[in-house]
């Protein structure tokens, strides 16, 4: 197994599989770090120190769950510390108001549907942080409510609670993208 010889020569603190493993990583996990964090700085600074806590903490690494998902456990518990400790971080983002998107004919354009992801992340960003955190650790890494129980440490319960609140919240920023078509 390629990635599991990687993880090996990383182990007994081998520099060019370390660089190697983190070229192979760097790209996503930052990705994930941003959503978090809203901040190119911030994320790059959350993902570099992710990766010098997995560096040392990877003789604790196992097979048993996919590198990736091990590596993505530490990004975003990193990312949530920061959110705890750095409360100026987050941004408040202002109610805007958006016009409806018209669309000419049946299909979607490609653009048009860039934009509704960009209003859906930004619906997600304008959430408060207790609902914006389930709901980006739920719908957009998918983790599921157990998971997402221990991560925060709250309960089962409290994860579905908030999710469910995300998602009426969401469901009110976005109503005016429906074009009217609401249910």
């Amino acid at each position: 197994m390629f990635q599991g010889n990687i993880i090996e020569k990383c182990k007994n603190n081998d520099r060019k599989a370390q660089v190697q493993l983190y070229n192979n990583y760097c790209n996503g996990m930052f990705h994930v770090a941003y959503r978090f964090l809203k901040s190119v700085e911030d994320a790059e600074d959350a993902m570099q120190e992710a990766f010098v806590k997995a560096f040392k903490k990877l003789h604790q690494y196992n097979s048993e769950v996919p590198f990736g998902a091990w590596l993505k456990r530490i990004v975003i518990n990193h990312c949530l510390d920061q959110l705890k400790y750095d409360k100026n971080k987050i941004e408040s983002i202002e109610d805007q108001l958006y016009e409806p998107v018209e669309v000419e004919n049946e299909e979607f354009s490609e653009a048009w549907l860039l934009e509704v992801k960009e209003s859906i992340m930004e619906a997600i960003e304008r959430l408060s942080e207790k609902y914006r955190i389930v709901v980006l650790l739920f719908l957009v890494e998918g983790y599921d409510h157990k998971e997402i129980s221990e991560i925060l440490g709250i309960t089962e319960t409290a994860s579905r609670t908030k999710l469910l609140r995300g998602k009426r919240k969401l469901q009110e920023y976005l109503k005016v993208y429906s074009n009217g078509v609401t249910k």
